[in-house]
């Protein structure tokens, strides 16, 4: 129960990755709080009722400062602390550079890199008056390397990794550990939509010769939101199964 009694925030934890880090977290003891545009959390939250946890949904916005302030309000008069945030809602909009719309950028811009910073600058607040917290951040390994049809992706990717690194410094003497997560090609269902020989072609790149399981990743989350990485702060933990080596 490496997280007993903390109450943790996950962004886009109706699916995949998000999903997995909510239930792995529900089971060490903490009590999460998913926030999503998708319908999705709500099923989500009640499997991990259904399964002995704690677990609510807020339907959240995070590109809307004024509804991360609201629902961080609402969470910490209800709890009087939020230990964890995880800043894992994310999209993609790929196109190539001379394809890519406006629209699709901003998109892009909007929730994976302002959203994380609506959520961490109003939630950080609330964990400089505790005197404690841990933020965890959803960065990828495209974010060091690049990737092909992934200009906006791989930008705000790479924004993630050297906003984690400033939060470091900036929050590091309240007692706020800031890390972040760089992961590499997962079974989500993003990744489900890819073509299975474009599948098989990337596994043969992946030095352990296969795609990650969410769970895989989650547990990366584990380490940096436990008391265990109490001295853990400022990295770029790349877990893409050796991809990145």
């Amino acid at each position: 129960m490496r997280l007993k009694d903390k109450i943790a925030i996950v962004t886009g934890g109706a699916r995949g990755i998000g999903y997995a880090i909510a239930k792995l977290f529900s089971e060490e003891g903490a009590t999460v709080i998913i926030w999503d545009v998708l319908e999705d959390g709500h099923s989500a939250a009640e499997k991990i009722r259904e399964a002995g946890g704690k677990a609510q949904f807020h339907k959240v916005d995070v590109t809307s400062m004024e509804e991360v302030q609201a629902k961080s309000q609402a969470i910490h008069d209800e709890f009087g602390k939020i230990d964890i945030l995880i800043n894992n809602a994310g999209i993609t909009r790929d196109r190539t550079l001379h394809k890519m719309s406006p629209e699709e950028w901003q998109q892009v811009l909007d929730v994976n890199l302002t959203g994380v910073f609506n959520c961490t600058q109003t939630v950080s607040k609330y964990m400089r008056q505790a005197g404690y917290g841990k933020i965890v951040s959803a960065a990828s390994n495209v974010a060091l390397r690049g990737n092909f049809g992934q200009t906006n992706y791989a930008a705000t990717k790479a924004g993630i990794v050297a906003m984690t690194k400033t939060w470091a410094l900036e929050l590091g003497k309240y007692g706020i550990n800031v890390n972040c997560i760089a992961p590499g090609f997962t079974e989500t269902d993003m990744t489900n939509k890819i073509p299975a020989h474009q599948v098989e072609y990337l596994q043969t790149q992946i030095p352990l010769q296969r795609i990650a399981k969410p769970i895989e990743i989650a547990y990366g989350y584990l380490f940096l939101s436990s008391d265990e990485s109490s001295f853990v702060h400022g990295i770029c933990l790349t877990i893409d199964g050796g991809v990145s080596r």
